[in-house]
């Protein structure tokens, strides 16, 4: 019972952000045009552009470890970097949705993170590219903010708020809602937990790249994949049942 109620509860969260970003995508297009303008590129847009893309990046990365075939994959990747959090909120609603609790005290978040079948023969064979790419991607990321703070200021300043730059900070910090999600159900405390999660929402994707970092730093060749998405006491909780 309590974990049907938390599965409930997870598609009705994911469900009304997904409803609340299409909602200010159609509103900002109505009330400012299209987006589609290069005066809206302004530095800190850019800036929170890349910012946005990057945690994309990092959401497409569990897309496709989680979806069966290349093709799926390849659709919901493109569908993440055209709509945003939008996209995200619908898969993993969607996800929700074919998660069936094999017990009352099972947690849904487990089985919606990890890939369904055999997980024992998903090896993280490429740990050491994840490594290279969120490392680069993190640093890249530190440059772009330093850039922009040097060049054109602090992102404090009013003018700077204009309707698609508020629409896109929605689209942005649903997308940390949703990475924050998994920092949650990955860390063992409240205080780590709140830590990070403040983190994310200062620094964007330069916390989020450092934490895949950190959870792949931790992972041997040999682990199952599982192991970077999952709690110490889920992932042996799993274990036990393959």
């Amino acid at each position: 019972m309590a974990a049907q109620g938390s599965l409930i509860a997870w598609r009705a969260v994911f469900a009304a952000l997904g409803v609340l970003m299409v909602g200010t995508l159609v509103y900002t297009c109505a009330t400012d045009g299209s987006p589609f303008r290069p005066e809206l590129l302004t530095p800190w847009m850019v800036a929170t552009l890349v910012d946005f893309y990057v945690n994309v990046i990092a959401i497409s990365a569990w897309v496709i470890y989680k979806e069966a075939s290349w093709v799926s994959s390849a659709v919901w990747v493109v569908l993440l970097f055209c709509f945003g959090s939008a996209a995200t909120c619908a898969y993993i609603v969607m996800k929700l949705f074919e998660v069936t609790p094999a017990g009352p005290s099972q947690d849904p978040l487990d089985l919606l993170f990890i890939r369904q079948g055999n997980l024992s023969q998903r090896k993280c064979s490429y740990v050491i590219i994840g490594r290279i790419i969120f490392s680069i991607l993190g640093i890249f990321m530190a440059a772009v903010v330093t850039y922009t703070v040097i060049t054109d200021g602090l992102p404090f300043r009013k003018e700077l708020l204009t309707p698609w730059m508020a629409a896109t900070l929605i689209d942005f910090y649903i997308n940390i809602f949703a990475i924050s999600v998994w920092v949650a159900h990955k860390e063992s405390s409240w205080i780590s937990t709140t830590i990070w999660i403040v983190l994310l929402i200062c620094f964007g994707s330069i916390t989020t790249c450092g934490y895949i970092v950190l959870q792949l730093l931790q992972v041997s060749y040999q682990d199952p994949i599982y192991h970077v998405l999952l709690n110490s006491h889920s992932k042996y909780g799993i274990a036990t049942t393959l």
